[in-house]
């Protein structure tokens, strides 16, 4: 399962590092980069670092799965990788993480600031709004309502990393059914349907519970 629909790699200025850090609007405002998720267990979060070992080469496989390929196009070397990681983590944009469950690494999630995401261009956020993008890298895991399980325990886990954070976002392409379900499930509700440079998103909405009627 994936909810990430970008530009593919070769729609993307070669001065710009593609990916997530692609994203950020140009002449956005400055915020706080994102918190970490604060888990639970049996979940956990490991930080994506450029660094040489099994985090970043783990990325780099799970990207390179033809169900996540399909809808990232970010299928690159190592090497590739680890400037994207870089970039992500130069820029307040956006944060790369690692999600465990009981210890075993189950997704790649991207946490990142609605307020300077192309997403903030096509309709009303708050500078405290969080945003994730999620990939289930291993196959076997999609269908089984792993996605959805990671998409809430990272949702609760930022709203109580930000106490001023009132709703935590996600933004799948309108015609992603999976991810749009896999959200749906997770708690989170249709609040805009935009239109980016690069598709037609469905923005979902997981909110604290006192914010919601």
């Amino acid at each position: 399962m994936t909810d990430r629909d970008t530009e593919p790699r070769d729609a993307v200025p070669a001065t710009t590092p593609p990916g997530a850090s692609a994203r950020q609007r140009p002449g956005s405002r400055p915020v706080e980069p994102p918190p970490a998720p604060d888990l639970t267990e049996p979940w956990s979060a490991t930080p994506v670092t450029s660094e040489e070992g099994q985090t970043i080469e783990l990325v780099a496989r799970w990207m390179a799965a033809p169900h996540v390929a399909r809808h990232w196009h970010q299928d690159w070397s190592i090497d590739e990788w680890g400037a994207e990681i870089d970039a992500q983590r130069a820029h307040p944009h956006s944060r790369p993480w690692i999600v465990a469950h009981e210890g075993e690494p189950v997704a790649y999630v991207e946490v990142y600031r609605p307020a300077i995401d192309l997403l903030t261009g096509s309709m009303t956020t708050d500078p405290h709004d969080l945003g994730v993008h999620l990939a289930v890298g291993d196959p076997g895991r999609v269908g089984r309502g792993v996605g959805s399980a990671v998409l809430r325990a990272v949702g609760d886990g930022l709203l109580a990393a930000d106490p001023e954070c009132r709703r935590v976002l996600g933004d799948p392409d309108t015609g992603h059914d999976a991810a749009r379900g896999a959200f749906a499930k997770a708690g989170y509700r249709l609040v805009a349907e935009v239109d980016l440079p690069h598709k037609r998103a469905a923005v979902m909405a997981l909110e604290r519970k006192e914010d919601v009627a």
